[in-house]
């Protein structure tokens, strides 16, 4: 009995897939303007987390002052 050949190239990753769609469908600057927007997506989660700490934060003092 023979083993199996060995793959030769790495198998792409869901997001490399994904990528390789989207280059194909969308024009370079709707690809920048898509990343753009996505990276601006994940600050506003990053700004309203560190919102929700400081307000915790806040309160927190208030309570132990009071």
């Amino acid at each position: 009995m023979q083993a199996a050949p060995v793959r030769a190239t790495a198998i792409p990753s869901f997001t490399d897939a994904l990528r390789a769609v989207e280059s194909l469908l969308l024009s370079s600057g709707q690809r920048t303007a898509r990343r753009n927007a996505w990276t601006s997506v994940l600050e506003d989660r990053r700004r309203a987390k560190d919102r929700v700490e400081a307000q915790r934060v806040v309160e927190q003092s208030f309570v132990t002052r009071h």
